[in-house]
């Protein structure tokens, strides 16, 4: 198992095939997505690599947080994410994950924030149908009927699909496929849409309902921070 990636969305665009067809698609950015901790099984009962990615300012990051990137000798991160790997694919420390992580025609699962859509009726939020639009119905041809029961239990039973609060929730979509990587520019094109709206963070991992592609690198795409010397050279 492989660590995932956080990428920021772009937006969505379409590509066009060989044979003149085209394909939508969602971009995603990385950007700096650099190790940050590992965690170990002597250590920590577990094995995984913490990532973060996009700069913050330091008068932004609390304390515990400083000393945190401090250790790890890496700049401050706006978001930072855990992602479990098997012990021998451990990213080491500062190690920044490329767009190469991923191949064309993998298969991964996304997970986002949805879209927030505010309070919203039961027609919108859980797709009722709603009344019927004659028959002597009046104004409630957008209500959701009945909710409760009759005296035997005389309550209506929690879970009951209602009106409320839509979207801004966690969602992973499984299964969708890598269309394009541009490496150079650090961004990895998916078919069709993800989860998120544009500048939210998204994270990208290998598929757990499919086998892992042929050519994806292991135990990831890696770019070594640059040294002092490279700095001011």
């Amino acid at each position: 198992m492989r660590t995932g990636v956080i990428t920021q969305k772009v937006g969505m665009m379409r590509l066009f095939t060989d044979d003149g067809k085209h394909v939508p698609v969602t971009v995603l950015k990385l950007d700096g997505c650099q190790v940050v901790a590992q965690r170990t099984v002597e250590r920590d009962g577990y094995s995984a690599v913490q990532l973060g990615s996009g700069l913050a300012k330091v008068k932004r990051v609390t304390k515990a947080q400083r000393g945190h990137f401090a250790k790890a000798q890496v700049e401050p991160k706006r978001k930072v994410a855990e992602f479990r790997v098997t012990p021998d694919n451990l990213v080491a420390v500062g190690d920044f994950i490329t767009a190469e992580h991923f191949v064309p025609g993998q298969i991964v699962d996304v997970s986002g924030i949805t879209i927030g859509k505010g309070f919203a009726g039961t027609m919108k939020r859980h797709n009722y149908s709603g009344l019927e639009a004659s028959h002597g119905v009046s104004i409630s041809h957008r209500s959701a009927g009945s909710t409760g029961n009759r005296q035997d239990p005389g309550r209506t039973f929690k879970g009951k699909k209602m009106s409320g609060h839509m979207g801004q929730v966690l969602v992973t979509t499984q299964n969708v496929e890598i269309a394009k990587v541009d490496a150079e520019r650090g961004l990895i094109m998916i078919k069709g849409g993800v989860p998120g709206s544009k500048g939210s963070w998204v994270m990208v991992r290998d598929a757990v309902k499919r086998a892992l592609h042929k050519d994806a690198p292991k135990p990831a795409a890696v770019r070594k921070p640059a040294t002092a010397t490279q700095q001011t050279a």
